[in-house]
């Protein structure tokens, strides 16, 4: 008899083309911008609601960036605060019934 408790498997979530990578930000800077995808229009919906204020997403960690206001930090970027929950993203080149990434 083990007292291993059993390993919980991750909830498959969408892969392929169709489907939007899993942390995508809108900043040039940012390593995770990908020109190309955002061409296409991503739909983000962050704790059962459609966003479209988001500046950067993370699927598997479930959080999002939104920008805070106005303010502005010493570089001159906007200032974001991370919010942490569910996150989910499709294309909207897709229509009603594009593949949507999730965990």
């Amino acid at each position: 008899m083990s007292d291993e408790t059993p390993a919980v498997a991750p909830v498959p979530t969408a892969t392929g083309p169709d489907v939007p990578p899993d942390h995508l930000a809108i900043r040039p800077r940012s390593p995770h911008f990908d020109e190309e995808v955002l061409m296409r229009g991503v739909g983000i919906r962050f704790k059962g609601v459609v966003r479209t204020n988001i500046e950067e997403y993370c699927i598997s960690e479930g959080w999002v960036r939104v920008q805070a206001g106005k303010t502005m930090d010493r570089h001159g970027q906007p200032l974001t605060l991370k919010l942490n929950g569910p996150v989910e993203a499709w294309f909207e080149d897709l229509g009603e019934a594009a593949p949507v990434a999730k965990v």
